[in-house]
């Protein structure tokens, strides 16, 4: 018999989370048996912090519910033949530390996943995070070669994985994050302007001076006033590809304008959101792409890693307040 550890929604947050809105449980787990539905027990090994689970808890979730979210998880025992004992696969199970599948819900490692790679980075840049920068980039963004790409938490865990792509690409990109670590970050994965939004006199300035002819494409992981002023630097027939909406997820009241319709009908730009769930049936294309490009060094991955299954809600926390660099994870 299996003790689980679980942390559940205690109280749904208000503006900010606080760790005092999380319970940690004790969960018993039944023995496997022959011939049933649960056949596979599992550990999670690696957990993944993101900013779509603010909003998301609060649309989907009841209090006392488990927080939702993702683990790169190891098979402990197998009823499965599909699954031999040791495997790690990703599972969308929740901040648990042991759970029972099934195993319809999980997805095996890539089998070309190099033993020296992270396996935490299926949560990152060889993930889901990737993924949505992948997708993003190429099916919403529809960015072309020469074109000059705009792209906001360029230090985080999409962002950075956007920028990056998008010299791949072949265009001129131009990012920004919140401190002066991460702007030389990006200029050392290859960006070819980056700021710090926190300490320039004027965001309009500054991003007419990163690109005094504009913006073809700008992916926008934050929202408010910087998306706001970033649409008036749009070139004609610009594209926008609304991925997050950080700035505004911890908001007790609603934001109100400015407005994006004027610019949008002078400069005829399209401005659509995304979910990345979208391409399901294009994941594998999208992981096997990412996964090459890793491996040959051509994105580069950062990971902040915390440890200890008792420091997710500190770790999701910090998350949102923009203390990772790259992808945040929790090791168990």
């Amino acid at each position: 018999m299996v003790i689980a550890k679980a942390w559940v929604l205690k109280k749904h947050f208000d503006g900010f989370p606080k760790t005092s809105d999380f319970d940690l449980k004790q969960i018993e787990l039944p023995n496997l048996k022959d011939g049933g539905e649960q056949k596979l027990l599992l550990e999670s090994v690696f957990l993944s912090v993101d900013p779509y689970m603010r909003p998301y808890s609060q649309r989907d979730m009841k209090e006392g519910d488990i927080m939702i979210g993702t683990q790169v998880a190891r098979i402990v025992e197998s009823k499965n033949p599909a699954f031999a004992v040791g495997a790690f696969v990703i599972g969308d199970r929740g901040w648990r530390t042991h759970f029972i599948s099934d195993g319809k819900d999980l997805q095996l490692l890539p089998s070309s996943w190099p033993e020296s790679l992270p396996r935490s980075l299926a949560l990152g840049t060889v993930g889901m995070p990737g993924l949505t920068a992948y997708f993003g980039l190429l099916e919403v963004c529809k960015m072309k070669p020469g074109e000059t790409v705009l792209v906001n938490a360029a230090a985080g865990a999409v962002g950075s994985v956007v920028g990056q792509l998008a010299k791949i690409g072949g265009c001129k990109v131009v990012g920004c994050a919140g401190s002066d670590d991460k702007v030389a970050y990006l200029k050392k994965i290859g960006f070819d302007e980056a700021f710090n939004y926190k300490t320039v006199k004027s965001l309009d300035e500054a991003l007419r001076k990163a690109s005094p002819d504009g913006y073809d494409c700008f992916f926008d992981n934050v929202g408010g006033e910087f998306a706001s002023v970033a649409i008036n630097q749009m070139k004609k027939y610009g594209r926008i590809a609304v991925c997050g909406a950080i700035s505004q997820y911890n908001d007790s009241v609603p934001q109100k304008g400015p407005y994006v319709q004027i610019p949008m009908i002078f400069k005829e730009l399209q401005m659509e959101g995304f979910i990345v769930s979208r391409w399901k049936n294009r994941q594998e294309e999208g992981l096997r792409a990412l996964l090459k490009w890793v491996v040959e060094g051509k994105v580069k991955c950062h990971e902040q890693v915390t440890e200890g299954f008792e420091n997710m809600p500190m770790a999701f926390i910090g998350m949102l307040k923009g203390e990772n660099l790259g992808k945040a994870v929790v090791k168990v």
